[in-house]
């Protein structure tokens, strides 16, 4: 059972690299999700004698646009982001034991080199779930983070094929839908759709289900994980995933993200002093 614990609920980690890497332009950074920003503060010119509308609206994007700008944000994100902390709730369980766990933690992303270490704050159900699903949860984050190249599994042109589905609404956001159907049939990779904001290009949420699984114990993986803006970056906010074994069942994970603080490698290279 230690084997497939590690391996059913791995995977979900490695769809958290799906979100590695959001970006907010300078732009879209002063805009909330498409509505107006103040423009006196422009850094334009000072000519009284120059007249602006008092407000911008970001105007809605096209979807293969869309698409593209969420892809530059990708790419800035990985290259920007210095590191974050956030607090994380894990809520596992196993429906056919009746066996369940949650764990309460704190944790801390510093690059370069990539690391990920966490704090534990509190724990409160079976030890069984905490031992051989969360505690291994952790451990393949933090192996898959440190030592795994997060181009292999990002929602890129070179790991998918993408088809537009049309525009609806989710969330609060208007937003472009995407069927994506993966270019290789390995772990970390799914089929299913991703939802991108048309006003910002962040993305809303990624859905849908492993297409090759990390073990021959486990059936089928699916998940829905949900994201936020948070300062110039874009970060998951929750995860639902349940995995279908051979033998233990179903193995349902929830896990809840909250209070990130982010800090990007331009401000911390500005606020380092020379010697």
């Amino acid at each position: 059972m230690r084997r497939f614990s590690f391996q059913i609920l791995g995977l979900t980690f490695l769809l958290v690299s799906l979100s590695a890497g959001q970006s907010v332009s300078p732009l879209v950074s002063c805009i909330s999700r498409g509505r107006s920003f103040d423009d006196r503060s422009s850094s334009l010119g000072t000519d009284h004698n120059l007249s602006f509308p008092s407000s911008i609206t970001l105007p809605r994007m096209g979807p293969d646009f869309t698409l593209q700008v969420y892809r530059n944000r990708t790419v800035a994100q990985s290259q920007d982001l210095a590191s974050y902390s956030a607090s994380t709730v894990i809520h596992a369980e196993l429906p056919d034991t009746q066996q369940t766990g949650e764990y309460e933690l704190q944790r801390q992303y510093s690059a370069p080199p990539r690391k990920l270490a966490f704090k534990a704050i509190r724990f409160t159900g079976d030890n069984f779930v905490k031992s051989n699903v969360i505690l291994r949860l952790l451990q393949s984050e933090a192996t898959h983070v440190e030592k795994d190249d997060p181009s292999l599994n990002a929602i890129s042109p070179t790991n998918y094929k993408f088809s537009y589905k049309g525009t609806t609404e989710l969330e609060g956001h208007v937003v472009h839908v995407y069927h994506v159907k993966p270019r290789y049939k390995r772990p970390g990779l799914f089929k299913g759709r991703i939802f991108l904001d048309a006003y910002t290009a962040s993305i809303v949420r990624a859905e849908g289900r492993a297409v090759k699984s990390p073990s021959l114990f486990v059936k089928k993986i699916e998940f829905v994980q949900d994201y936020a803006d948070v300062d110039s970056f874009t970060f998951p906010v929750h995860i639902h995933s349940e995995a279908q074994a051979r033998i233990v069942g179903r193995t349902v994970v929830d896990i809840y993200y909250s209070d990130y603080h982010a800090v990007s490698g331009t401000v911390q290279a500005q606020s380092t002093p020379s010697l």
